[in-house]
């Protein structure tokens, strides 16, 4: 019983706590709103904020009693009004302000939030910037541009245009939304090539003249970022410029989307001027939540903004009970500072609940948690939902919050998009760029030679020809598409033209493209695109040259004084070790001295020839024949090799071999007018330009170099290789020395990102690969038959000792391993028969010396050397007869 009653008492006493708490609870609660009521958002918004005040007042589970009160004030889209709205809504002591919807006018309201502590909560300014640590009363219910802009930049991406027109309305949101885009395409390697800006408040003639002056430039991909426009004026001006057609694409942000609903449908026959339009708008998951007023997005964000501020002041109230203000003085007089502002914009950012949008919560920039946006394509006055994007999904037919896998950490090589029909009807991908057309072809600048026209020249009936003119009408005809173009020749064609001039004269839209024998140097890659390079070319030296057949004792140049020497000394030492080796089993090798010394002497040199009248017959002189023949096979190869080598390449008059000698040698340079050997030599070798001589064709080359720098002329020329081939086809007293000191090439230049470089370059990688490339070159160049001009050195290089002297090592050794065995073999024998002599005296003896001593035993020794091999092994059978057998 007791129990009982303590537990009422309990149940009361709390009871009455919590009454006494609503007690203190304010009776109203003052919320202020902010936004244009004529505009487009504004109409929408308007009617849902209305809505959803109502809703709150009417659900008991919130505010428990306090009602929210909401105060609007017209910003109208001004900075200057949207102020005084603030400074005249803060006197009724809100907690809160909602909106603006202009971005600009968000800038400068986040100010004045900053100082009075009460917080913003915006459901359409898209700003990126206002995400920044500088408002920190700043939040938003809608979804950052920034985050708009990465589905753009994909959806660019994935259909693969590299350059893209953006057309924005020139105020905060659209620079920095623009400004956010030109961010995310970089990162994809694509480029906002034109930004093109609109006043604030275009009129038709604004936009003509914008769309006018994107014509001639070669993008055709437009993106537009402005203010829902309902008369939809830029579309109504492209369509008059014939701008809606098959070449063209028109993506929009999610102003179009957000238009749409505003229009009514007395002006539904409009909506076929967007024909092939592919728009991004907000994406909302599907909810349970609907309500039955007709809004666009923005509406419903609105509606959830207020259920976001109402959610707050009801946590708020739980916590603190109590909300006060208090004065400063200003300049603009007495202003109320919201206390309690820095504990409101906590409880705000922990903002978590289920809208008709969606999950309301904010990030840690205090946007609303990306949901995602859907593609649509605007066709036969309907939109077409063709796909969705997300960050963490990519491009998907599916939506976002029906994807469970976050493919943002995998490549995403599946996304896709539904069938897209673009502007003039057509499914296929368009192009996305047109670089000329009929009315306005390319203007393809090209040098107009004096010299080596072969190339490329202007001739006097101004036709335009050359090798490198075929070359890219050859690759023009590759290109899957009609591009228009015309020549127009750069120079007088007295003297070559300055190409660093040329290609400059790409880069200040003189012309659109340069086509021409241009080498791919750096400087020049700083300013413009090159194709792939369809001829390879360098710096290559030029001298004069002699005939050095002429030389009574020209065969003896493959081999230096060092090898000849040791090539006689073997041929000697090979002969006398043949001849030892053979002289005791050999008859060719016995007989008078004077035979044995011929033999001696012709032998090992005959072996050069023809086949010894000699065999050798020991197995020991075979295998020293046999090293010996190997050894003579390579002697005589290197050594035919290097004579050929000596009477077939002319030899060199002029003491350069090389760039290194030539820039040491203080001597007068010749270079080709026009040519970028000049700044080569001047600025990467730092040749005096006091020593380099501008010549100005073949014939002034042939003069120079006849004449010689000590008589008015040069000592060599610096030129590229191409034109030295062609020079030297005609003018046989010259040669290049050395190898290229340059590795370069010939391209044809463009304007940077033009995506005609890449291409064109696509289009010379087939004509090489299909041989058009080298008939297009021999066609020009080989006509009689080409011939080489590779560079030759001043004299092929002598045979040297240490490039064979392994080979005589190896066959020294040979030699000498069998010159020792021949030796133990016959001290051996020697020994034996001195022992047979001493046993028995009766024995044969050979002639021995009558002297006594080692001299006599050195001479016998040698007696017997020279005795037969037969003889010697005839009396040792005799000695090993028995006794009996000798006396029968």
């Amino acid at each position: 019983m007791e129990s009982t009653i303590r537990l009422l008492l309990t149940l009361s006493i709390s009871l009455l706590l919590n009454s006494c708490a609503y007690c203190k609870r304010p009776a109203v609660v003052n919320v202020g709103a902010l936004f244009s009521f004529d505009s487009v958002i504004g109409k929408a918004a308007k009617t849902a904020m209305e809505i959803a005040v109502i809703d709150v007042n009417n659900d008991s589970r919130i505010l428990s009693g306090t009602e929210m009160k909401l105060f609007m004030e017209d910003t109208n889209c001004s900075v200057f009004k949207g102020s005084i709205g603030a400074f005249q809504m803060l006197e009724q002591d809100v907690v809160a302000i909602i909106g603006p919807q202009s971005s600009a006018v968000a800038h400068m309201i986040s100010q004045i939030a900053n100082g009075v502590q009460v917080p913003i909560i915006s459901y359409a300014a898209t700003d990126p910037t206002l995400s920044s640590l500088q408002f920190p009363y700043f939040f938003r219910t809608t979804q950052s541009d920034s985050y708009q802009m990465a589905a753009m930049a994909n959806l660019i991406d994935f259909y693969g245009w590299k350059e893209v027109i953006a057309i924005y309305i020139d105020d905060e949101y659209g620079r920095n939304g623009v400004f956010s885009l030109d961010d995310e395409v970089e990162k994809r390697k694509s480029k906002i090539s034109y930004k093109l800006a609109l006043p604030t408040n275009y009129n038709l003639k604004d936009i003509s003249d914008v769309l006018n002056y994107s014509i001639p430039l070669g993008p055709r991909v437009y993106i537009i970022h402005i203010h829902p426009d309902p008369a939809l004026k830029i579309f109504e001006v492209a369509n008059k410029l014939n701008m809606m057609t098959t070449d063209y694409v028109w993506l929009t942000t999610d102003w179009l989307c957000t238009t749409l609903p505003s229009i009514t449908p007395t002006n539904q026959p409009s909506l076929k001027i967007i024909e092939g339009v592919v728009g991004i708008c907000q994406h909302t998951p599907q909810t349970s939540r609907k309500k039955n007023f007709e809004s666009n997005v923005y509406g419903s964000y609105a509606y959830d903004t207020v259920w976001a501020v109402a959610n707050t002041i009801d946590t708020f109230l739980y916590q603190e009970t109590n909300m006060s203000f208090s004065f400063f003085d200003s300049k603009f007089g007495k202003l109320k500072i919201f206390d309690n502002g820095k504990d409101f914009v906590k409880i705000l950012s922990e903002t978590n609940f289920n809208g008709l949008t969606g999950q309301i919560q904010f990030n840690t920039d205090r946007n609303l948690v990306p949901r995602g946006y859907e593609i649509v394509n605007f066709v036969k006055s309907a939109i077409q939902n063709v796909g969705y994007w997300s960050n963490h999904s990519g491009l998907s037919i599916v939506p976002p919050e029906s994807l469970k896998v976050d493919k943002s950490k995998l490549p995403r090589l599946n996304e896709k998009l539904g069938v897209i029909t673009w502007p003039g009807g057509n499914t296929d991908r368009p192009r996305g760029w047109v670089i000329g057309d009929q009315e306005r072809p390319l203007r393809i600048g090209i040098p107009k030679r004096a010299s080596f026209v072969e190339f490329v020249t202007e001739l006097s009936n101004h036709t335009i020809q050359g090798y490198c003119i075929d070359v890219f009408t050859e690759a023009v005809k590759l290109i899957p598409y009609q591009l228009p173009f015309r020549f127009v020749p750069f120079g007088d064609g007295e003297k070559n033209p300055n190409y660093d001039l040329l290609v400059k004269s790409v880069t200040d839209d003189v012309f659109d493209g340069a086509v021409g024998d241009i080498a791919i140097v750096t400087n020049r890659t700083k300013i413009v695109d090159y194709t792939q390079p369809y001829a390879t070319t360098g710096l290559v030296i030029v001298v004069p040259i002699n005939d050095s057949k002429a030389s009574a004792w020209v065969f003896l140049r493959p081999f230096t004084i060092e090898m000849w020497c040791a090539t006689t000394a073997a041929f000697v030492l090979i002969a006398l070790v043949i001849w030892l080796l053979e002289h005791r089993v050999n008859d060719d090798f016995r007989g008078p001295l004077k035979r044995q010394l011929v033999t001696i002497l012709l032998f090992s040199f005959s072996t050069l020839f023809k086949r010894n009248q000699e065999d050798t017959v020991s197995p020991l002189g075979r295998m020293v024949m046999v090293v010996w023949l190997f050894l003579l096979m390579v002697i005589t190869s290197s050594y035919t090799a290097s004579l050929t080598s000596i009477l077939t390449v002319e030899q060199l008059s002029s003491p350069i071999t090389g760039i290194d000698v030539l820039v040491a040698s203080h001597l007068p340079i010749g270079y080709q007018v026009g040519s970028f050997a000049h700044t080569y030599l001047a600025e990467s070798l730092y040749i005096p330009k006091s020593r380099l001589i501008p010549l100005g064709s073949p014939q002034e080359y042939d003069n120079a170099l006849r004449l010689g720098p000590h008589h008015g002329g040069v000592a060599a020329i610096v030129d590229e290789l191409p034109y030295i081939e062609l020079f030297l086809l005609e003018y046989a007293d010259f040669r290049i020395v050395g190898q290229p000191f340059t590795r370069s090439g010939w391209g044809f230049a463009f304007k940077r990102d033009s995506p005609l470089a890449t291409t064109l370059s696509l289009a010379i990688m087939e004509l090489s690969e299909n041989g058009k490339l080298q008939e297009i070159h021999d066609n020009w160049f080989c006509k009689d038959g080409c011939s080489s001009a590779v560079g030759a050195d001043s004299e092929p290089n002598q045979l040297q000792m240490s490039s064979f002297w392994g080979l005589y090592i190896i066959c020294g050794a040979f030699s000498l391993t069998a010159l020792v065995l021949f030796l133990l073999q016959t001290i051996r024998q020697y020994i034996y028969y001195k022992q047979q002599q001493m046993l028995d005296p009766s024995s044969p003896m050979f002639p021995a010396s009558r002297n006594r001593g080692c001299y006599s035993v050195l001479f016998n020794f040698f007696d017997f050397i020279d005795e037969k091999e037969e003889a010697i092994k005839n009396m040792f059978k005799k000695d090993d007869l028995p006794e009996a057998s000798r006396t029968v």
